[in-house]
């Protein structure tokens, strides 16, 4: 059957039909779309640099209007040639007329920053009309000015509003809201990962770049996540992105108004959090602005032993150095002590099969607070953007990041379906990370066809050095442990670690070199083809033994990473219909018996679906097939070595609806079912589900209803939660150990005004007890006030 894209030995192969497509659609585009009617299209924005749903936009020569969407896009179509006044309003913002020259056959395009007004705020309630979670527009998602319903990927947004009505204190429990993204996996210094299409995927990206953050992230400087999902290294590249995707931290940015707000959270086991964020302008011209962000956050463990105190502080800058140049400064710098975070590694050869067959007591955390680590980070984000010409941007990026874990981690190791050993590792682990972008961004015609393109440079080093070692402890029963388990403290490990065997070296040392060039062509005015290439130039260093001054584990490889799409807006700017390739890579090092070096991993995915976006209405349908190649197995015939000739599929159907049926009703929900398992393999994991895809069918939901009339207005109430199928820690041929289906479900109650706000949720209404994919035992029922004072 012949079809856009077919696969060869699980290798993709572009054939002509994209060639036929390209000419074929560009010759009825030159017969029959030369003319178009005049029309108005553009963007409004709130001063916080936000997309306004909802805003009347009315042309007063003509008594014509509209209102704009929820991305604040507005089309006002069939205009005759002149010259015209726009009238922009909406409550609590100052009234704004713009003069617009139409022209036969052009678009005018404007773009308009709303400013609050001042004498009326004290009077405005927080009103709660339009989709308010359907907030998608993103630069960064294909590092280029593209709407969602014109882009064949798909990514979702969890927003700071969303976050703020969840009353969320931690940056795990945002992932929530996000499709198939499962429960949290947390890892011995804090840092985190979550699922994406059946791959584990880490938090590696921040403002569009390279952030290599290896404790914990607070959430207090978010301005959203991005969920980008499908294989991703042809803008990404592939350090930082997974087979399944990528998670991008968007942080708050300043903007041209004095505003701020100070929030205190107390809860559950002691919880206590107070943030801030102060915007304001430096200047009076306005060209100088600065915001900062903080946290100071401290709570104990549900369980017997276990805590977190963390700082964080993030300053701002932004500087209109002239009318094309824009300059920008984001730091972001933080302080964690805590104890280490669960994990259990099972007995294989044991009973249990499961976790709730081991019997491990759920409030018992076989830690002790004294046995901690201390964990720091900082990111610093610069840019400069200049405006070359109406047609063409500069884009320059710098960022610098550093994470450290100094101190005690902690492993749980089953020896008996009785028993477990303690082990503990004293590191000083640092990660140093770099990179620099420079992207040019060009918006142009050619002939009747719009092109929308990226071409960029960039350069990624990625350096660690680890001093370690592990010591085990006494084993002891985890059933009834009696008073051995009070042994376990700083003090009677530390003489351990005496004659322990200590490692020097420096773990990894990496460079990539990359070049990477995007375009999307509007071919009519209702179907775009997304093209995409890029080539990395991958440089690792090898392990750095210090004691002997040797390097192992070296090698460079050069990978090529197509990207292509293609959408077709059924109804202009509402409906879309969408494919597209994408192709992920891995670089992997060593070499087969025959001494031929191996190749990165690929994954190729092909996917297809429907996007929707109406005023009461956001939502995403797609199919994806995701195959990767070149994976290494065990070669049976020369033990000890490998062949690279492995396989693995991972396919299945991603929903996503936020709805706003009503005013005031909000609606965010998500369904996955993936199918994940190796093709070719190993014999023990042949055929199985990878124990790391997680659960193969996820649920979210959040329903939310606020009065946006009468005396009560801000008054609102909340209601939601996630379930997770059954899913494995180990699945091999000889042993698998599961993880229970979970529903877990949350409720909330808030007042907001324009003033203040006042928030109580409860997280785990039934009290359900669940773990993640390292059998780490999940908070029970959990009460959550907060109260916010905003100026």
């Amino acid at each position: 059957m012949n079809c856009l894209f077919s696969y060869n030995s699980g290798s993709p192969r572009f054939n002509g039909y994209w060639l036929l497509l390209f000419l074929s659609v560009t010759f009825l585009n030159d017969t029959f779309g030369k003319e178009k009617a005049a029309s108005i299209v553009g963007v409004i924005l709130t001063s916080d640099g936000q997309y306004a749903p909802g805003v009347s936009v009315y042309i007063q020569e003509l008594q014509k209007g509209t209102q704009t969407n929820t991305s604040g896009e507005f089309a006002i179509k069939n205009i005759p040639s002149g010259e015209y006044h726009l009238v922009i309003s909406l409550l609590g913002f100052e009234k704004v007329t713009q003069q617009v020259t139409v022209v036969e056959g052009v678009e005018a395009h404007v773009r308009i920053v709303l400013k609050e007004n001042s004498r009326t705020l004290d009077e405005v309630t927080i009103t709660a009309g339009g989709n308010r979670f359907a907030k998608k527009e993103s630069e960064d998602v294909s590092k280029m000015p593209l709407r969602n319903i014109e882009n064949p990927q798909v990514y979702s947004v969890v927003s700071k509003e969303l976050m703020k009505e969840q009353v969320v204190t931690d940056y795990n429990s945002a992932f929530k809201n996000v499709p198939g993204a499962g429960i949290s996996e947390v890892r011995n210094q804090g840092r985190s990962s979550n699922i994406s299409r059946g791959f584990a995927t880490p938090q590696l990206v921040r403002n569009g770049v390279g952030s290599f953050t290896f404790t914990t992230i607070d959430p207090a400087n978010l301005e959203r996540i991005e969920v980008i999902k499908g294989p991703s290294a042809t803008l990404f590249g592939s350090t930082l992105s997974s087979f399944g995707g990528l998670f991008n931290r968007v942080t708050k940015k300043p903007f041209d108004t004095f505003k701020g707000e100070v929030s205190y959270s107390a809860g559950s086991w002691d919880l206590n959090r107070l943030t801030f964020d102060v915007n304001t302008p430096l200047n009076d011209d306005k060209t100088a602005l600065f915001r900062v962000n903080s946290a100071l956050h401290s709570e104990r463990s549900f369980q017997d032993a276990g805590f977190t105190r963390s700082f964080l502080i993030a300053p701002s800058l932004a500087y209109q150095a002239s009318e094309r140049l824009t300059l920008m400064l984001d730091i972001e710098m933080s302080l964690n002590k805590a104890t280490s975070p669960m994990r259990v590694s099972p007995f294989t050869r044991g009973k249990a099969r499961n976790i709730e067959d081991l019997g491990i007591p759920y409030r018992l955390s076989f830690a002790n607070n004294t046995v901690t680590y201390n964990s720091q980070q900082y990111n610093i984000f610069a840019q400069a953007k200049y405006k070359i010409s109406d047609s063409w941007t500069s884009q320059t990026v710098f960022s610098r990041t550093r994470s450290s874990s100094d101190g005690y981690v902690v492993g749980l190791t089953i020896l008996t379906d009785s028993t477990l050993r303690q082990t503990v590792t004293s590191q000083e682990f640092p990660y140093y990370g770099t990179d620099i972008q420079q992207n040019f961004i060009g918006d142009f015609k050619i002939g009747s066809m719009r092109n929308r393109i990226v071409a960029g440079l960039d350069f990624y080093s990625l350096r660690s050095s680890r001093n370690d070692a592990s010591v085990n402890l006494p084993a002891i029963n985890f059933k009834k442990p009696g008073d051995a388990y009070n042994n376990f403290t700083a003090q009677r490990v530390a003489p351990l670690f005496e004659t322990a065997r200590f490692s020097n070296i420096i773990a990894s040392n990496e460079n990539t070199y990359s070049a990477y060039v995007s375009n999307v062509l509007n071919i009519t005015d209702q179907l775009l083809a997304m093209a995409s290439v890029r080539v990395d130039h991958y440089r690792n260093k090898g392990t750095y033994y210090a004691s002997l001054d040797s390097t192992a584990g070296n090698f460079n490889q050069t990978a090529l990473s197509p990207k292509f799409g293609i959408v077709y807006q059924i109804v202009k700017d509402q409906v879309s219909v969408f494919g597209n390739y994408m192709n992920g890579f891995s670089n992997v090092s060593g070499s087969d018996f025959f001494g031929n070096t191996f190749k990165p991993n690929q994954a190729n995915q092909v996917e297809g679906g429907i996007k929707l976006e109406w005023s009461m209405l956001a939502a995403t349908l797609s199919y994806y097939d995701i195959r990767v190649t070149n994976i290494t197995r065990d070669d049976p015939e020369h033990p000890n070595y490998s062949l690279q000739d492995g396989t693995q599929l991972s396919q299945g159907f991603e929903a996503e609806v936020i709805a706003n049926p009503i005013p005031g009703l909000n609606i965010v929900a998500g369904y996955v079912y993936n199918e994940s398992r190796y093709t070719k393999s190993n014999a023990s994991i042949e055929g199985h589900r990878p124990a790391t895809a997680g659960p193969p069918r996820m649920a979210n939901l959040w329903v939310s209803y606020r009065i946006i009339n009468g005396i009560a207005q801000g008054l609102g109430i909340g209601f939601g939660g996630i379930y997770g199928s059954e899913s494995y820690q180990s699945n091999t041929e000889t042993f698998t150990f599961t993880i229970p289906s979970y529903t877990v479900l949350d409720a909330s109650l808030f007042y907001d005004q324009p003033r203040y706000r006042l928030g109580l949720k409860v997280d785990n209404l039934t009290n359900e007890k669940y773990w993640s994919f390292r059998l780490a035992a999940q908070n029970p029922t959990r009460v959550t006030g907060n109260v916010t004072f905003k100026f």
